[in-house]
C-alpha cells in the first residue's frame, strides 16, 4: 500500500459515495488508474464495504450501553456457541473476545432504559454459558468515529 492508496482510503472513508471522478481529482490521478486502484483495495479485503451513517437518535437507538459478560466456563465449543448467538442480535452492534476480569465487552445500542431492561433479560441472559453480567450505561458520547487513522 503506497501514499494515494492511503489517500483514496482517507476520502472514501469520508465519503464513500464519492464518484471516481472526484476521487481522481482529490488524489491527482486518472479516473482509469484510480477505479483500478479502488478496485484492488477491495478485492484484497483492505475495502469492506460501503455503507450510511445513520443517526440513532432519529432512528429511537439513543440509549448506548457496554456489557461486561463473563461465561460460566471458558472452553472453545462455549465461545463458538456465544459469538454466533450473539451476532445473530440486532442491538449489538460491536462485540469483543477480550483477555481480563470478563470474557467479552458487548456494545448495544437500544431506545431506553426499559428497553434495555428487556434486552438484558429476554435476550442476552439467555445465550449460551453467561454467568454474569455488568452494564455500563452511555452519558455522553465524547467520540464516535468509525473512520480509521490512516
Amino acid at each position: 500500500m503506497d501514499e494515494l492508496d492511503r489517500k483514496i482510503l482517507t476520502n472514501l472513508q469520508k465519503n464513500g459515495r464519492l464518484s471516481n471522478l472526484d476521487l481522481s481529482r482529490a488524489i491527482n490521478l486518472s479516473p482509469a488508474a484510480t477505479l483500478e486502484r479502488v478496485r484492488k483495495l477491495e478485492q484484497s479485503g483492505v475495502i469492506r464495504g460501503y455503507m450510511a451513517r445513520l443517526d440513532p437518535h432519529a432512528l429511537q437507538l439513543g440509549l448506548v450501553v457496554f456489557i461486561q459478560v463473563t461465561l460460566d466456563r471458558s472452553t472453545p465449543d462455549l465461545f463458538e456457541a456465544f459469538s454466533k448467538a450473539i451476532k445473530a442480535i440486532p442491538q449489538v452492534t460491536e462485540c469483543y473476545m477480550v483477555a481480563g476480569g470478563f470474557d467479552y465487552l458487548v456494545k448495544a445500542r437500544v431506545r431506553d432504559m426499559t428497553a434495555y431492561r428487556n434486552f438484558l433479560g429476554k435476550t442476552l441472559t439467555r445465550l449460551p454459558g453467561i454467568r454474569q453480567t455488568h452494564t455500563y450505561s452511555v452519558m455522553e458520547e465524547v467520540k464516535c468515529d468509525p473512520e480509521l487513522p490512516i
